[in-house]
């Protein structure tokens, strides 16, 4: 019989867009992997459903079933019980009222224990111990996709505090700001989340300006501004699309230096869809934008793109379960 700490373990990173399974081993080699969107309506059954699924599918590709993993990780956003499984305030998630016992839920479904974490501290994690994050010994993730999220390595130790250290996107970078989804005004995410600026983009349009970010979007089968349509929309010189970002960049700047004065930090991760999408152009922005911003200006951090990719959180999230 394998025992269950050299069994494989299951990684779920449970994004506002799109949710990535794997399985990996104990040397953090995939053996097997799946994704699919993330649901934009009903509510948190919907939502363990599709983990539920992705699941299956990445062990289908590992050749085994849910049952024969070691345990299952899951990074996901909101506000994380991890002793109690619990996951509330997801904001990004459709209907997440209250908190929702999906460690439970989940393992009920998989027949498997479940382990959750926050997504963008597991990811963290991850890219200290694996990926950009390994030469320095404090650092900063900063990961840009449908929010804005944060994670902290101080002295070699990912630091959790009362278990919601990190919120990074909720920075007030402007006071009296745009509203954010988290339903407070002035927040990085208001700015620089790419639910937010969807939000704003669609607005503008409505108004009348110009854009043809939501003509590539029904090109490519899509319901939502992704990173991909983004990304053409800029390729095609679209001054709406290159507004928001710039707008983006520069909330991002000021959020992200104020806390590296308070922390400072050696590095600066930065990851998530939007953040892997547009990779070194997108590190060498966001440390301009940082620099009028930071008290120390003549030793920045070092700012890298997370080198994980889109396994990172997933990675992470099987991290919570095994060594």
């Amino acid at each position: 019989m394998v025992e269950p700490e050299t069994r494989p373990r299951g990684g779920i990173d449970l994004g506002g867009t799109k949710i990535q399974a794997i399985v990996a081993d104990a040397d953090h080699k995939v053996l097997g992997e799946a994704r699919q969107p993330t649901p934009t309506t009903g509510g948190p059954q919907d939502v363990i459903n599709a983990l539920a699924d992705v699941m299956r599918q990445a062990c289908v590709g590992a050749g085994l079933n849910a049952d024969e993993l070691g345990g299952v990780g899951l990074g996901s956003p909101g506000d994380i019980d991890a002793r109690q499984g619990t996951i509330a305030q997801a904001g990004n998630l459709p209907n997440w009222t209250g908190a929702v016992p999906v460690a439970e839920m989940l393992g009920a479904a998989l027949g498997t224990s479940v382990a959750i974490g926050n997504d963008v501290s597991v990811a963290t994690r991850a890219e200290f111990e694996l990926g950009a994050g390994k030469p320095y010994g404090s650092l900063l993730g900063v990961f840009w996709g449908t929010g804005v999220g944060g994670g902290l390595i101080l002295d070699g130790k990912e630091w959790e505090g009362r278990a919601a250290a990190g919120e990074i996107g909720h920075m007030v970078v402007k006071r009296g700001g745009a509203l954010c989804p988290c339903g407070r005004h002035g927040c990085m995410e208001a700015y620089a989340g790419r639910k937010a600026m969807e939000v704003e983009a669609r607005r503008r349009h409505d108004e009348g300006e110009h854009t043809d970010l939501f003509k590539i979007m029904k090109e490519r089968g899509r319901d939502r501004l992704t990173s991909g349509v983004w990304e053409r929309a800029l390729k095609h010189g679209d001054q709406l699309a290159e507004h928001l970002f710039e707008r983006a960049y520069l909330a991002l700047g000021a959020g992200v230096a104020s806390a590296i004065n308070l922390l400072d930090v050696e590095a600066v991760v930065l990851g998530g869809g939007l953040g892997v999408r547009f990779g070194d152009a997108a590190a060498a922005r966001l440390a301009e934008a940082m620099r009028p911003h930071l008290f120390n200006d003549d030793r920045p951090p070092a700012v890298a793109v997370a080198a994980l990719g889109d396994y990172g959180g997933a990675l992470g999230a099987a991290m919570l379960v095994g060594p």
